[in-house]
């Protein structure tokens, strides 16, 4: 099936409209459609071909969003590529996805119109990286259809209206991100983008900025709790959409006393962001419970009674094809004609969706996955450091935090500040480990696997 192009029609039918306001600038649908035009024509000047697949490093600016939008208009495929990652973690990523051309910048270039009118909702649009437990990131492959579905199914269930402005204070190459400008664009939200998260900002944009929607992670909602300094927040806020990590029932509480209009969602990437969701103003019960988008199907693997936990399995057209170059895992991930989640939770009587557990050692810290694999493999590259194991330890502001034991090679005597600073060379900072903790072995089983239960115990907490 094919459907216009998302941006063009956009700017045909609300030229006006404030379409995103980021760094000062201020552009409507109509002329960020023109500027969009102008960066297509420079991607076609330097060669782009349909099909190649192009590594945008996804800062919170406008020449994002330009690339966001232009490199699908010429047919080639977005790869959004974190602007906080390190050099090998980008380079990773492009070779994993074959990327043709990484670019920070949007270049721009004059013209006739540029690029397809139209879109194949089977056609690929993006691959958009997550990590797994494994520790080596997967590239998700997602379709125009993914997201317009997605898209289609958050409008439905968190409601639309033509004054509608998303605040985005995430990074835009997470899937949360990234759907906050697609959905923009297919359902003629105002976007208002900035380029960190700073809750003062974010008080004052919903006071005075007409900023109706914002997404979050736990972490962002706890500190602007605490920024109203015990008060009530501000009036003209619609949705406070929070994912990203487990909600506490004690935050979710605070928050709806504070007047904040909480929907707390559970998604992943796999499925293009939101898969269930609680609307604003069905907090009352103080549970942490979300109802499947429409278009979404919801299931326990086993079909359990009601109550009985298992893992989750997701079914619909925002769900992925596959996973970049990996037949094997998408096969086993996609069995049966459902997504195999990984993450565990069960359905209550009314078809409400709890989750339990993300996925089995994935630790999410302030929003972000972190593989401990994937840290556990940098430290055991340092000369110093025989053996390592990663978990991620309670933390009330960030959910987790990434704690690291290691055992020594002996004779060597590498500092605990040592050791972070040569992560933070190979890492992005959120993965470096900000807990240490020296052991003469690690807690294994007789075939050598890590026990991270017992690992959890050696920081003194129990598995």
């Amino acid at each position: 099936m094919r459907v216009p192009e998302w941006l063009r029609q956009r700017g045909a039918i609300s030229p006006d409209r404030l379409a995103l306001r980021c760094g000062g600038v201020g552009l409507t649908f109509s002329e960020l459609e023109t500027r969009v035009d102008a960066v297509a024509r420079g991607l076609l000047a330097q060669g782009l071909e349909p099909g190649d697949r192009v590594g945008v490093v996804a800062s919170s600016g406008l020449d994002t969003v330009l690339l966001v939008h232009a490199v699908p208009r010429v047919g080639a495929v977005l790869v959004p590529l974190s602007a906080r990652a390190t050099e090998t973690e980008v380079a990773a990523q492009a070779a994993d996805a074959g990327v043709r051309t990484v670019l920070r910048e949007a270049p721009e270039a004059p013209g006739a119109a540029a690029g397809v009118d139209g879109f194949e909702l089977d056609a690929v649009h993006s691959v958009v990286y997550t990590s797994g437990t494994s520790g080596c990131p997967k590239g998700v492959v997602l379709t125009f259809g993914n997201h317009l579905w997605s898209a289609l199914g958050s409008a439905l269930t968190l409601g639309h209206a033509a004054d509608d402005r998303w605040l985005a204070c995430m990074p835009l190459h997470h899937v949360g991100g990234l759907a906050i400008l697609l959905r923009s664009v297919i359902c003629g939200a105002g976007v208002v983008l900035h380029d960190r998260f700073e809750p003062e900002r974010v008080l004052a944009e919903v006071e005075h900025g007409g900023v109706t929607h914002v997404s979050l992670v736990p972490t962002m909602l706890h500190r602007l709790l605490a920024a109203c300094g015990g008060g009530s927040f501000p009036p003209g806020l619609r949705c406070a959409l929070v994912g990203g990590g487990p909600l506490p029932p004690t935050l979710l509480e605070a928050a709806v006393a504070a007047g904040v209009p909480v929907a707390p969602t559970y998604g992943l990437t796999e499925a293009a962001s939101q898969v269930a969701t609680l609307p604003p103003g069905e907090t009352a019960s103080g549970a942490v419970r979300a109802r499947p988008l429409p278009f979404t199907e919801v299931r326990i693997a086993g079909d359990p009674p009601p109550g009985a936990a298992g893992e989750i399995l997701v079914r619909g057209p925002t769900v992925t094809p596959g996973y970049w170059g990996r037949p094997g895992e998408t096969a086993a991930a996609l069995a049966d004609g459902w997504l195999h989640t990984g993450d565990v939770g069960f359905l209550d009587g009314g078809g409400w969706l709890h989750v339990l557990d993300r996925r089995d050692d994935l630790i999410v810290t302030g929003g972000e996955n972190v593989a401990p694999a994937e840290v556990e493999a940098v430290l055991r590259s340092h000369p110093g450091v025989e053996d390592a194991g990663v978990v991620g330890l309670p933390d009330p502001e960030w959910g987790q935090r990434v704690a690291a034991a290691v055992v020594l090679e002996p004779g060597a005597g590498p500092s605990d500040a040592e050791l972070a600073a040569f992560c933070h060379t190979l890492l992005s900072g959120i993965k470096a480990p900000t807990v240490w903790r020296r052991v003469a072995a690690l807690p294994r089983t007789e075939s050598g696997k890590l026990t991270r239960s017992n690992l959890l115990e050696l920081f003194g907490f129990p598995p």
